[in-house]
C-alpha cells in the first residue's frame, strides 16, 4: 500500500490530523493487549478498590504503555522509514515530528506515574516505572539493535502489566500474577518470531538482528515450536492456584491444541525465495487471539465460580 493512499485515513483538518498522529504514536493496538492483561490482573486480585480508582489505574497503565511506544518511535525513526511494515507510522509520514514524539512520550509517562501513585500505591507505581524504563532503555535503546535475543529479554516489559494490575489492588505479589507474567513472557518470542518469518526481507533491509536474519528461517520455525511447548506448560500454572478451576483448564487445553498444531504447521512449510511465508502471519494473528482468549478464560472461570 502506498504511503500517500494510507495517509488518507488521516483528517484534512490539521489539528485533528495531529491528534490522530499522537494517538497512533502510542500504538493503540498494542495498548489494547496491555490494558486487557492488566485488567485481568486487577480483577482477579484479592481485595477491593473503588470503581473510579479502578478506571483511573487502567488509564494510567495504558498511558504508560503509550509513553514507551512514543519514545520507541522517536528513537526508531530510521528503522520505521526502512521497513514496509512501519513506514506509514506518524513520524515517517511527517504527521508528527521526532521532537513532538519525544515530548509526548515523556509527558504521558510522567502523567501515568502521577496517576498511579495518586490512585494506587507505591509498589504498583514502582512496577509501572520499571516497565517504562525497561522498555525504553533496555529494549529500545540496547537490545533491539544488538542481539537476536531482543524479543526474548525485552518481552519482560510486556509481561508485567498483569502484576501491576494485581499489586494496584492487593499491594502484594503472589503466585497467580507471576504465572500470568510467565505466560506473556514465553508467549512473546514465538509471537514476534512468526511475524519476522513473514517479514524476513523487511527486517533484513532494516538491518535488525531478528532471529531469522541472524540464524535462519528454518531455525526460527523450530524455536517457535519449542517456545510454544514451553508456553503451553506455563499456561497451566494458574490452575495450581486454588481459585482457578476446571473451566480455565478446559479453555486452555483447547487453545493449546490449536496453537501447537499451527506452530507445527508453520514449521513444516517450505520457504519460497522472495515470497513471504503467509503461515507466519497466520500464526502471528492466532497467537494474539490465543493470549486474549487465555486471559479471557481466567475471567470466565472467575465469574462462573463466584
Amino acid at each position: 500500500m502506498e504511503t500517500q493512499s494510507l495517509s488518507q485515513r488521516y483528517s484534512h483538518n490539521l489539528l485533528i490530523r495531529k491528534l490522530q498522529g499522537y494517538y497512533e504514536l502510542m500504538k493503540p493496538r498494542v495498548m489494547t493487549l496491555v490494558i486487557f492483561t492488566a485488567f485481568v490482573g486487577m480483577f482477579l486480585a484479592p481485595g477491593q478498590i473503588e470503581y473510579f480508582n479502578f478506571i483511573i489505574i487502567i488509564i494510567a497503565i495504558a498511558i504508560g504503555a503509550g509513553s514507551s511506544a512514543a519514545i520507541n518511535m522517536w528513537f526508531d525513526e530510521d528503522i520505521d522509514r526502512a521497513m514496509d511494515r512501519t513506514k506509514n507510522r506518524p513520524i515517517p509520514l511527517g504527521i508528527v515530528s521526532k521532537n513532538e514524539a519525544l515530548v509526548l512520550g515523556i509527558f504521558t509517562g510522567i502523567i501515568s506515574l502521577l496517576l498511579m501513585q495518586w490512585f494506587s500505591n507505591p509498589l504498583a507505581t514502582s512496577l509501572l516505572l520499571f516497565t517504562i524504563l525497561f522498555y525504553i532503555f533496555i529494549y529500545t535503546f540496547w537490545l533491539k539493535r544488538t542481539t537476536s535475543l531482543n524479543i526474548v529479554i525485552g518481552g519482560a516489559a510486556g509481561a508485567i502489566p498483569p502484576i501491576i494490575g494485581w499489586t494496584a489492588v492487593s499491594q502484594e505479589i503472589s503466585f497467580l500474577p507471576i504465572s500470568m507474567f510467565l505466560i506473556i513472557f514465553f508467549w512473546t518470542p514465538p509471537h514476534f518470531w512468526a511475524l519476522s518469518v513473514y517479514r524476513f526481507n523487511d527486517y533484513e533491509n532494516a538491518k535488525l538482528p531478528m532471529l531469522p536474519n541472524v540464524k535462519s528461517i528454518e531455525d526460527t520455525k523450530k524455536q517457535i515450536v519449542y517456545y510454544t511447548i514451553v508456553l503451553i506448560v506455563f499456561s497451566y500454572f494458574p490452575f495450581i492456584d486454588q481459585n482457578i478451576g476446571m473451566i480455565y483448564l478446559f479453555i486452555t487445553t483447547i487453545l493449546n491444541f490449536f496453537l501447537l498444531s499451527n506452530a507445527i504447521k508453520l514449521k513444516k512449510t517450505k520457504e519460497i525465495k522472495f515470497k513471504p511465508n503467509t503461515e507466519g502471519l497466520k500464526f502471528f494473528a492466532l497467537s494474539i487471539f490465543y493470549l486474549f482468549s487465555l486471559f479471557g478464560g481466567l475471567l470466565i472461570d472467575h465469574f462462573i465460580s463466584i
